[in-house]
C-alpha cells in the first residue's frame, strides 16, 4: 500500500511539472541567432528550430517553406520566466522596424512575427507591441501578431541546423558577426539587450 501511494505522488508530480510547461513560436530572422538568444534564459528548457505561418505541410529548410517564416518554438515555465519576459527578450533581440526580413537576411522567410495561441496571448503580445510603438512614435513597428498555426520542426537530413550555434560555433559567432545582428540591435536599443 506504501508502495502504491509513492507511487502516485511520483506520477502526481511529473505530471503537475508537464502541466506548467508551456510554449510559445516566435519568428526574428534567423533561427539559429533565435535559438542562441533565448536558450540563455533561465526559465527556458528548450529551443526547437523550424518553419511556421504558412499552409505547406512538412516544410524543409532547402527550398520547401514557401509560405513559412524560420521561427522557433520555445519552451519554458511560467513560473521561472512569464510569456510577458518572453517577448520583451524578443523585441530586443529583433528589428521591429524591417519589413524586408532580418538584419542581412532578407526575403519572407526572415520575416519577424509572433504566433499567438489564446486570447491572453495575443492581449500581451498587443500590449507588448504598443510599448515598442510608444518608445519609437516617429518608426513604424511591422512585426505582426498572427494566430498560431502548426510549427514544424527541422528534422531528418536537415538536424544540424538544430543547435547550430552550439555544434558550429566558430562558423556561428562568423555568420553573426558578418550578418551584422549584433550591431544593428545596439542601434536600435542601445545597451538594453538582453
Amino acid at each position: 500500500m506504501k508502495l502504491t501511494a509513492f507511487l502516485l505522488l511520483i506520477l502526481s508530480l511529473s505530471s503537475a511539472s508537464q502541466v506548467m510547461a508551456k510554449s510559445t513560436v516566435l519568428a526574428g530572422g534567423c533561427f539559429w541567432c533565435m535559438e542562441s538568444d533565448f536558450e540563455k534564459l533561465d526559465g527556458v528548457s528548450g529551443v526547437v528550430s523550424g518553419f511556421s505561418g504558412g499552409i505547406l505541410k512538412n516544410p524543409t529548410y532547402n527550398g520547401r517553406h514557401t509560405g513559412h517564416v524560420e521561427a522557433v518554438q520555445i519552451s519554458y515555465d511560467p513560473q521561472k520566466i512569464s510569456y510577458r519576459e518572453l517577448l520583451e527578450h524578443y523585441w530586443f533581440n529583433i528589428d521591429p522596424f524591417d519589413d524586408k526580413g532580418q538584419f542581412c537576411d532578407k526575403g519572407p522567410s526572415y520575416l519577424a512575427a509572433i504566433f499567438v495561441a489564446s486570447k491572453e496571448e495575443r492581449h500581451i503580445a498587443e500590449e507588448s507591441k504598443r510599448a515598442i510603438e510608444k518608445r519609437f512614435p516617429n518608426r513604424r513597428v511591422i512585426t505582426p501578431i498572427l494566430k498560431a498555426t502548426t510549427f514544424y520542426p527541422i528534422k531528418g537530413h536537415e538536424s544540424y541546423h538544430q543547435d547550430y550555434y552550439k555544434k558550429s560555433a566558430i562558423r556561428y559567432k562568423l555568420y553573426r558577426w558578418n550578418c551584422g545582428r549584433d550591431r544593428r540591435l545596439q542601434e536600435i536599443w542601445g545597451d538594453r539587450q538582453d
